[in-house]
């Protein structure tokens, strides 16, 4: 079957779509159920018609899961580059890689806890003494619509006090440890608070900083707007706010992505972008240091046994390329077709993005990185940039 896209001649060979294969997901001997074609020629404007529509590339193999049928279905995550705004988390990455290349600094400690993982080991910390309540004989119970007696309700009022009293004395045993004085509790369970400690009746209760703040602010713009300002002058004023430079601003991406660094820092992060296929001479000249990295990123991240990672599937996987390269004028200077993005770290190859750029997206194969710098969270930060 071929297709024209723009210049170039799309050449492809449908394999069918009907029985099920072996899903490398959940394991699944028959769940894997996608239509594939095999690619011998693929114009990127075809490439982008075909996954605009739920089409994806492994190496020369273009494949669309049956989502009703498959049993891990796969769904494309779209991102609109021009309008993303990066969210806390994200901001936490790039200032964890900025820290690193300013002080190198990537131990970890860098690597995000669960927060109630902490809380866990908090209450681990605690020692907690469960009572059980007494147990009380047949002839002690009585029915809801019986009234007490006086004598039964002082019973009653003892016991709690007693219960109070104790549970006062567990909760402040490991606190006033080292207190020398013994702790006065009342007969009802009511602690009389020390002169100088708790807070002072006499006085407006506290309020917070921020709201203070808020009133401070409503009533300096009341002012001016009852106040008799002359003209020039409020004009000279306006002026002058307008000029000020906006400190509240959200920071953008390449706010910290293209920071330049002190003249102190450790480290430099340089980006090369190697054609992958066809292959340049950088992409030659550094394909096995490239690979290595790849080998280590599957044995340690994804466990592969040392005999699965070939040269043979890295070409055939992250190499090989159906896409012909294009170079149109109001195209990007690199053209468009199948790249290699490298992160490079003091002379290293640290990560590897292997990316399509096509006509209206930048389309992502696969990332593998250095084991050495997983707490840098290099998936995360490629993504970013």
């Amino acid at each position: 079957m071929a297709m024209m896209g723009g210049s170039s001649l799309s050449i492809v060979e449908y394999l069918g779509g009907d029985g099920g294969y072996r899903c490398g997901y959940c394991k699944n001997d028959t769940g894997n159920c996608s239509h594939g074609m095999w690619s011998h020629s693929l114009a990127v404007q075809d490439y982008q018609d075909l996954i605009d529509r739920g089409w994806r590339r492994s190496g020369k193999y273009v494949y669309k899961p049956t989502m009703n049928r498959t049993c891990c279905p796969q769904y494309t995550i779209r991102c609109q580059a021009l309008h993303f705004q990066p969210s806390k988390s994200h901001k936490k990455v790039l200032k964890k890689m900025l820290k690193f290349l300013i002080k190198g600094e990537h131990s970890k400690a860098d690597i995000e806890v669960d927060p109630m993982e902490s809380l866990t080991k908090e209450a681990d910390g605690c020692s907690f003494s469960l009572k059980s309540p007494p147990v009380r004989s047949q002839s002690e119970l009585r029915p809801l619509d019986t009234v007490p007696t006086e004598e039964e309700e002082m019973t009653e009022e003892t016991n709690i006090n007693e219960v109070d009293s104790k549970n006062s004395e567990l909760c402040n045993e490991k606190s006033n440890a080292d207190s020398s004085k013994p702790l006065q509790i009342a007969r009802i369970g009511h602690v009389t608070p020390k002169p100088g400690r708790g807070a002072d009746l006499s006085k407006p209760p506290c309020r917070k900083a921020k709201v203070i703040r808020k009133e401070q602010k409503l009533q300096k713009k009341l002012q001016r707007q009852t106040w008799p300002v002359p003209l020039q002058a409020g004009a000279q004023s306006l002026t002058s706010e307008n000029c000020r430079p906006k400190t509240n601003q959200p920071k953008s991406i390449e706010d910290f992505i293209f920071v330049t660094l002190p003249p102190e820092a450790l480290h430099q992060i340089e980006v090369r972008l190697v054609r992958s296929s066809p292959p340049s001479s950088q992409f030659k000249a550094t394909f096995q240091e490239s690979y290595q990295v790849y080998k280590r990123y599957q044995m340690i991240i994804h466990k592969d046994p040392p005999g699965k990672p070939t040269t043979s599937q890295f070409t055939r996987f992250l190499c090989d390329s159906p896409l012909e390269a294009e170079h149109l004028p109001n195209g990007p200077d690199c053209g468009y077709g199948s790249f290699h993005q490298q992160y490079w770290l003091e002379g290293k190859i640290i990560a590897v993005g292997v990316i399509d750029i096509l006509p209206k997206c930048v389309s992502s194969v696969y990332l593998y990185y250095d084991p050495d710098f997983s707490s840098l969270s290099l998936g995360v930060y490629s993504a970013l940039r």
